[in-house]
């Protein structure tokens, strides 16, 4: 299921990594409580056709308050009120980076449709429980995807020690990296670190369109 919720592109680069996702299903079926995001979300991030991304934003995994994770780093459905505490600090930093309002729903589902790729390091997690499938396997699939990432030269944003684990295979892209934007870390680095400007200049410089960080 999970491999084939994959946009065909993604498919076609990550045929090998087919039986990783088996796997990790497999466990993810067996467990006796759940998870999040539910099972139809949890790859969701893959729907944009590989050559459509051109930044990669990393996070570590999903909002652990059911109903909040919607398979896209960071991102809730806009109907999540109050919005979890990390995602308030994205759109303060986002606000004082642009000097852009933002709206009350924070939604960032619309950074995908520009080709904004919302991935989390660990793409699941148990209920209630942050960082409960850090050993599921999910880290050796998301390198997969950061090596395939890498071929393109697109913009990547790391937020978090776990997010940047992965710079080493990014050697070929512009890296923007800091702190993570939850309360216990926001202040020792994330904020004033923009990275929505950052990231356009870096598009900019390349030919390609900048992003509409509005949300």
């Amino acid at each position: 299921m999970f491999f084939e919720q994959m946009h065909p592109t993604w498919q076609t680069v990550l045929a090998d990594a087919k039986p990783l996702l088996d796997q990790i299903e497999a466990k993810l079926d067996s467990q006796p409580g759940g998870f999040v995001p539910p099972k139809p979300l949890v790859m969701r991030a893959f729907e944009t056709a590989l050559d459509d991304v051109c930044v990669l934003l990393v996070g570590q995994d999903p909002y652990p308050t059911e109903g909040h994770a919607i398979g896209l780093s960071f991102a809730v459905d806009p109907s999540v009120k109050p919005l979890p505490r990390s995602l308030t600090n994205i759109l303060r930093e986002l606000q004082d980076d642009l000097g852009r309002s933002v709206s009350a729903t924070g939604n960032l589902q619309q950074w995908q449709e520009q080709g904004v790729m919302l991935l989390n390091r660990h793409l699941t997690t148990d209920v209630g429980d942050a960082g409960a499938h850090t050993d599921l396997g999910w880290a050796a699939f998301t390198n997969k995807v950061v090596q395939v990432l890498n071929r393109k030269r697109i913009v990547a944003i790391l937020w978090g020690a776990q997010a940047q684990e992965l710079l080493p295979l990014l050697v070929d892209c512009q890296v923007i990296a800091s702190a993570h934007p939850s309360p216990l870390s926001a202040r020792k680095g994330f904020f004033g670190s923009k990275p929505f400007s950052k990231a356009n200049a870096e598009l900019r410089m390349q030919g390609r369109d900048e992003i509409n960080w509005s949300c």
